[in-house]
């Protein structure tokens, strides 16, 4: 048998023997490639870039060594190539109406951006309880304990606030209550300590002041942590109907201050029928306790973005009372608040839904994209849009605030271009924020806000100059980080 097939060999003028087909043993084991690219085909052919493979096999608790041993490849993003080369590109739309975990009402976020600013109406109603001699660097009187006061109330708040919502994330509303119930009596007595130590002489109306100011932090804080925004609204309705008549009629003293008394009031009782021990909170027991120091960053980052506002507002303040304050006459501390700090805090609410809107469009360009460079295209296009529609709601904001606010400087030039950038700051520092890079975000704002503390305090040029120019920085530091954190197909997916 062998000398024929050998005979027709070489009468076909061929060198070798001919293949003999042999089926394949029963016992031979599967190509192990094979195998893991049927059980992750459906993920792998979501997948619009290799890396994204590779953080799935990561997360399954493929190490370096065992992908050698079983699959024959370097690491795991050599292994994710292969995967990813072996599989066509498509997305299989899931089982039943599609959801968008991002998906948020632009009403509830211009609601909370409401409620982020109409405390500010505190400072116009209680101008005259402020009245007194400049102050330190030519601020109106009162305007250092209440930016110590807000500063301390917005570190201590913004890391309350993220300790309580991981809490909530865990399904244990009695354990975010309980944090709440705990944290924000001490947060409102931290700030109104701080506020009475930094009161020069002459500012103790201040320090009385930016202590309700923070016992109403800490009572607001309780109250949008627990989606209590329009119980909120209602507590500011007497701020909201007694700012139009102190403005434009005038009112007492006295009834200025039971107006203020009366909003601080109603938003304490308001969180503590939130909070009082006996209240039923639904929740699980036995959750591993979140870190402290995760919420570090997030107060950091209060501490970062509240500064850069309050410096937008500062140099309202000195381009607006100059003048008043070195010819040596009495400025009201309401003075603090002007149009552009409004037009900032205003703004967070459409800044939110502008945020859940791109990363909800990221993720749907997630499904649409066939490779990683169709990703970015479109993932900076979304970007760039939202980025714009952002700043052109701040600047008509802005332009509505200086029509409206008596004696506000001019919109134009230095101040539009710092508004602007500030706008942006805020914005690609939320973002990145909404990506868990908090610290990122934190350290920049942080950098921003000491710098502009140095100029203030050494009397370095323009506040104003200087604050755009630091934005800028700040602008462009916080693109550069997110071009690459937001160019990784992986960080959309969460």
């Amino acid at each position: 048998m062998s000398g024929s097939l050998w005979l027709k060999a070489e009468s076909a003028g061929l060198d070798t023997l001919p293949a003999v087909p042999r089926p394949r043993p029963r016992w031979a084991a599967a190509d192990p490639i094979d195998e893991l690219t049927t059980r992750l085909e459906d993920v792998i052919a979501a997948a619009v870039h290799p890396d994204e493979i590779a953080a799935i096999l990561e997360s399954d608790g493929m190490t370096d060594d065992h992908i050698r041993l079983t699959y024959g490849r370097e690491d795991s993003f050599a292994l994710a190539e292969d995967l990813y080369a072996r599989v066509e590109r498509r997305f299989t739309e899931p089982e039943g109406p599609p959801t968008d975990l991002w998906h948020t009402g632009l009403g509830g976020c211009l609601l909370r951006g409401l409620v982020f600013a109409l405390p500010g109406l505190a400072y116009v109603l209680g101008a005259p309880l402020l009245a007194g001699p400049p102050g330190p660097l030519g601020l109106p009187a009162g305007t250092v304990p209440l930016l110590a006061g807000a500063v301390t109330g917005w570190v201590w708040n913004q890391a309350l606030s993220h300790r309580a919502y991981s809490w909530l994330g865990l399904g244990d509303r009695r354990a975010a209550a309980r944090t709440l119930l705990r944290g924000a009596p001490a947060g409102a007595l931290l700030g109104a300590l701080v506020a009475v130590a930094a009161a020069g002489p002459g500012e103790w109306g201040g320090a009385v002041f930016a202590a309700g100011q923070a016992v109403y932090l800490g009572a607001a804080t309780v109250l949008l942590v627990l989606d209590r925004e329009r119980a909120l609204l209602g507590a500011l309705a007497p701020l909201i109907a007694g700012t139009p008549a102190a403005h434009w009629v005038g009112l007492p003293d006295p009834v200025r201050a039971a107006l203020l008394g009366t909003s601080l009031a109603v938003a304490v009782v308001l969180a503590w029928r939130e909070l009082r021990p006996g209240r039923s909170h639904a929740g699980e027991r036995g959750r591993a306790e979140p870190r402290l120091a995760a919420s570090v960053p997030y107060g950091l980052f209060g501490l970062g973005t509240g500064g850069l506002v309050l410096y937008a507002a500062i140099g309202d303040v000195l381009a607006e009372g100059a003048g008043a304050s070195a010819a040596g006459a009495p400025v009201a501390g309401a003075s603090v608040v002007g149009p552009t700090a409004v037009a900032l805090t205003l703004s967070m609410g459409p800044a939110e839904w502008l945020l859940h809107r791109f990363r909800s469009e990221s993720r749907a360009g997630l499904r649409a994209a066939t490779s990683s460079r169709a990703f970015r295209r479109a993932t900076a296009t979304t970007l760039a849009l939202c980025l714009t529609v952002y700043l052109a709601v701040l600047l008509a904001l802005a332009v509505t605030g200086t029509l409206l606010w008596p004696g506000a400087p001019d919109i134009g030039g230095i101040r539009l271009a710092s508004l602007l950038l500030i706008g942006t700051v805020l914005w690609a520092a939320l973002l990145l924020q909404s990506f868990g890079a908090v610290l990122s975000a934190a350290l920049v704002c942080g950098a921003a806000t000491g710098a502009q503390t140095v100029a203030l305090v050494t009397g370095a040029g323009d506040p104003r100059l200087v604050g755009a120019g630091v934005a800028g920085a700040a602008a462009v530091v916080l693109a550069v980080l997110g071009c690459v954190l937001l160019g990784r197909a992986t960080a959309h997916r969460t």
